[in-house]
Order: C-alpha cells, then sequence, then structure tokens
C-alpha cells in the first residue's frame, strides 16, 4: 500500500469523512410524534378558528354595540371618550404638561419615544438569557410601560363622568324645528342652543323638546334658573320671554 492510500486524515472523529446532505427525515419516522400538515393539522386549525368566529359572532348579537345619538358637530359641550385600549393615552392628554401648548408632547413625543423603544429592543437587549430575572434592564422597562398603561386606564375611568356620558349620548326622539320662528330666533339670541343645542335637544343642559311644561313655567325658569342653570340668562324683554316660552311648550316629539 502506497502511503496516504485508502486514509483519510480528518481533525475530529466527530466529523464525518463524507458529508451527507442535510434533508430532514420524513414525518412517518417519527410515529406518534408528528402528523401530515394537509388535511389533519390545517383542518384542526380550521374548526378551532371556526369556534372563536361563532362564539364572537353570538357574543355581538347577544350583546351589540351601543349606540348614541346622531353626531352634531355644533355641540360644543360633547365629550367624547375613545375605546378601551386609548384610554391611557386620553388621560395622559388630560395633565398639564401634555395638553394645552403642550400637546405636542403627550400626543406625538412621549408615544412615539415608547414606540421607538419598542423597536430598538432586539438591537438594545441582545443577549442569550431568556429567564427574566436575567434581564433586569428589559424586564424592569416592561413592567414600568405596563404598569403606567394600567395605572392611566384605571384613572381615565374612575374620573370619567359615566352618568353625564350616558346622557349626552343618549338617543332622543326627533323634532322638526322651525328655525326662521322668532322664539327660535329668541333662543339663539340668548345662548340657549350653546347649552341645550342647536335643535333643543340636549347637551350640557337638558332636551326642551315634550318638556311637558306649561309656558308660564318655562317663563320662570328661564328667569329664575333651575338646577345647573342660574338665574338671569335670560336677557330679553317681557315680550321675547313670552314667545320663547310659548315656542319651547310647542315642541313635542314626533
Amino acid at each position: 500500500m502506497h502511503r496516504g492510500k485508502g486514509m483519510k486524515f480528518v481533525g475530529d472523529s466527530r466529523v464525518p469523512a463524507v458529508r451527507k446532505p442535510n434533508i430532514p427525515k420524513d414525518y412517518s419516522e417519527y410515529p406518534g410524534k408528528t402528523e401530515v400538515f394537509w388535511p389533519n393539522f390545517l383542518l384542526k386549525e380550521w374548526l378551532v378558528g371556526s369556534v372563536f368566529l361563532v362564539g364572537f359572532l353570538c357574543l355581538t348579537v347577544a350583546h351589540p354595540s351601543p349606540l348614541e345619538r346622531i353626531a352634531d358637530p355644533t355641540d360644543t359641550t360633547y365629550v367624547p371618550l375613545p375605546d378601551w385600549y386609548f384610554l391611557f393615552l386620553y388621560q395622559l392628554l388630560k395633565y398639564s404638561y401634555a395638553s394645552g401648548p403642550y400637546t405636542v408632547v403627550g400626543a406625538i413625543v412621549i408615544p412615539g419615544l415608547a414606540f421607538g423603544a419598542l423597536l430598538l429592543a432586539p438591537f438594545l437587549d441582545r443577549g442569550p438569557e431568556r429567564r427574566p430575572w436575567k434581564r433586569p434592564v428589559a424586564t424592569g422597562m416592561m413592567l414600568l410601560a405596563l404598569a403606567a398603561m394600567i395605572y392611566l386606564t384605571w384613572e381615565s375611568v374612575v374620573t370619567h363622568d359615566w352618568k353625564k356620558a350616558a346622557e349626552q349620548g343618549k338617543i332622543r326622539a326627533e323634532v322638526k324645528i322651525d328655525t326662521n320662528a322668532e322664539g327660535y330666533k329668541i333662543a339663539q339670541a340668548n345662548t340657549c342652543t350653546s347649552c341645550h343645542g342647536q335643535n333643543l335637544s340636549g347637551g350640557a343642559g337638558p332636551s326642551l323638546i315634550g318638556t311637558g311644561l306649561k309656558p308660564e313655567e318655562i317663563a320662570k325658569i328661564a328667569k329664575e334658573g333651575k338646577g345647573n342653570m342660574p338665574a338671569g340668562v335670560f336677557k330679553g324683554t317681557d315680550e321675547e320671554l313670552k314667545k320663547l316660552s310659548e315656542f319651547i311648550a310647542g315642541l313635542k316629539a314626533e
């Protein structure tokens, strides 16, 4: 035998002399540990998805989304409320350092920093550890952000006037109002529409449609006030007060 003929030299006995193609084994070689993707696995996925979809549809039928009255762009007293997953940002904009002249801080700067930190997280935290207690910086930032979101959401819920919100969004009977009527023009001149809405169906103040009050009772309230309405709001003459009270008394829901 010539020197080196029929011999193969390797630096490590764990390295195979003949490299085989890296082809995964067939699933049939793992009985009981795997299954065919089509149709077995995919059919199970579809069945689970169908159950959740049917359950979600049943939930929407049993508990439909709450509806409010038609939006009135002239009603400046209406206080909108975002969906629950935006309540923490809604509460953030109530604080002095993130509202008014600093709205850009609460609406863009703070959310932008949080979103930017989330995008940079995979590049900043590159350690091999997966256990939370071995990654104190990443875990601490995550817990801090989560605690802030939970607190701001809770604070928004407990400080919101839910009774007023339900009243301002209540669906009321519509009534056609003659905006050219003298009584309506008197109401506008005395800022009645700023509280009771342009269609007098309610805003910061109650609805003036179908009150069931007599003209004399309405005139008394206009002069002396009632509830949150202070006295002396009406600045017109007695003749104008009479026309206004008769106009409001005549507003009936259809």
